[in-house]
């Protein structure tokens, strides 16, 4: 049976795991809470097995990114090389996000949704937590040796972008030390083996998952509250539809790379992060996929994959915003001139570093507002909804976070095209023992 099982394409099980989600979830909506206002079991039943899934996942973060890292930079032998493509990777982010919130912008004096929304201005306030240019460069000084720091409620949780400084660093230092390094680095990679492995066995459950956090979101999520920001939902899911099934197509035929075949292979790492909600959590997965479906090599992928998950957000730190803005800016009958639109592209194309620290699409508005002038209030406006944009948001952040170490590694020479094109020895199921050779020889271009 579990043969059988593992000859289905993952991407089917996902996908038959979607309706079984989709499906335990309206049952679950139809049973209603219990008397006393909390989640029926089949509710409670979903949201733990979704939960624990991403749990797992977010659990092999931080020593994904840290092995992963500290050995590409060690295998990066060439200084010109790496920053070469570092440098490419963040021109694409930029590029990317630039084109990304020009259709937010678009979209937003095309649909009107601020003038075109019934919802109550004395919504619910928005939250404490809000996104400042500094906090890119605190962000970036690791509080301590494992980048962890302290949430609201005293739990402890990691940043991500504090772990790649740190092991970037490290992996200069073994560049710098040279041939007394070598036993660390040896440590380091079958430390990384070990992660893998590890990170293979949770991927496979990723079916189970699926059905828990597509089924949670069904039965949780007011659908309902869609009908007063219906215009405002709608122009962002269509700009989120533009950038993913349009924009990114053609930049891929551009560059000589079939989008069906890129669809193929990044397509259960956006399928995870829609159901999901969190980049960060779908990381591995992301990794994996564009290392080996998409073809990038994992000397590079490890560095940029990471970094874009903190960074590179066309959904939350581009459309959304952008959108947002203009329709806060409409709501509240404030008149934007040509300059106030320039500067929503400006900080949602470099504003995403700034809270890389603290990253979501909620933080990301309240900068984008709180440069602007306009009411912070307008965050409240839209929390309603949130969850909802949010699956469609995180799908394509996860897409493009896939999107631009593909297009790099193809402008550099890198990309293993065959394995691209076939995708054979791809899939996320794929046990990652024995294919890890990349690892051991330096990129070069």
């Amino acid at each position: 049976m579990l043969a059988r099982l593992r000859s289905v394409p993952f991407a089917a099980q996902v996908l038959l795991a979607l309706v079984a989600g989709i499906a335990l979830g309206l049952v679950a909506r139809d049973l209603g809470p219990v008397a006393d206002g909390s989640p029926n079991w089949l509710t409670s039943t979903l949201q733990t097995v979704g939960g624990t899934f991403v749990t797992l996942l977010k659990v092999l973060v931080p020593p994904l990114v840290v092995t992963a890292v500290i050995v590409s930079i060690a295998n990066l032998r060439q200084v010109s090389n790496a920053a070469r493509l570092a440098g490419q990777t963040l021109l694409w982010f930029a590029i990317t996000a630039l084109i990304a919130v020009t259709i937010g912008i678009g979209l937003g004096l095309l649909t009107q949704p601020g003038r075109n929304s019934s919802v109550d201005a004395a919504a619910q306030a928005p939250p404490e937590t809000t996104g400042s240019w500094w906090d890119f460069l605190t962000g970036l000084v690791p509080g301590n040796v494992l980048g962890l720091q302290t949430g609201a409620d005293g739990s402890l949780s990691f940043n991500v972008l504090q772990l790649i400084v740190l092991s970037v660093a490290v992996g200069v230092a073994v560049l710098k030390v040279g041939e007394p390094a070598e036993p660390f680095l040896g440590l380091v990679r079958s430390a990384l083996a070990v992660v893998q492995k590890l990170l293979w066995w949770v991927i496979l459950l990723a079916p189970l998952g699926t059905v828990g956090l597509i089924g949670n979101a069904v039965a949780t999520y007011g659908w309902e509250s869609l009908g007063s920001l219906s215009v405002f939902a709608g122009a962002v899911y269509a700009g989120l539809a533009l950038v993913l099934f349009v924009v990114y197509p053609v930049l891929l035929r551009l560059h000589g790379l079939s989008p069906l075949r890129w669809f193929a292979g990044a397509w259960p790492a956006i399928q995870l992060a829609f159901v999901s909600r969190s980049s960060i959590g779908t990381l591995p997965v992301t990794e994996r996929v564009t290392e080996q479906s998409l073809g990038v090599p994992r000397s590079y992928a490890s560095f940029a994959v990471p970094l874009g998950a903190t960074t590179k957000m066309d959904g939350c730190a581009a459309i959304y915003p952008a959108l947002a803005a203009v329709f806060v800016a409409q709501f509240f009958g404030v008149d934007l001139s040509l300059t106030d639109y320039l500067l929503i592209a400006l900080v949602s194309v470099v504003g995403s570093a700034a809270t890389a620290g603290v990253t979501g699409a909620v933080v990301m508005l309240t900068l984008t507002l709180s440069t602007l002038g306009l009411p912070l209030a307008g965050v409240g406006l839209l929390l309603a909804v949130d969850p909802i944009l949010d699956m469609g948001r995180t799908a394509v952040n996860v897409a493009g976070q896939a999107l631009v170490p593909t297009i790099v590694a193809k402008r550099e020479g890198i990309l293993d095209l065959e394995r691209f094109r076939s995708g054979r020895a791809a899939g996320p199921l794929a046990d990652p023992t024995g294919v890890d050779a990349d690892l051991r020889q330096p990129v070069t271009a």
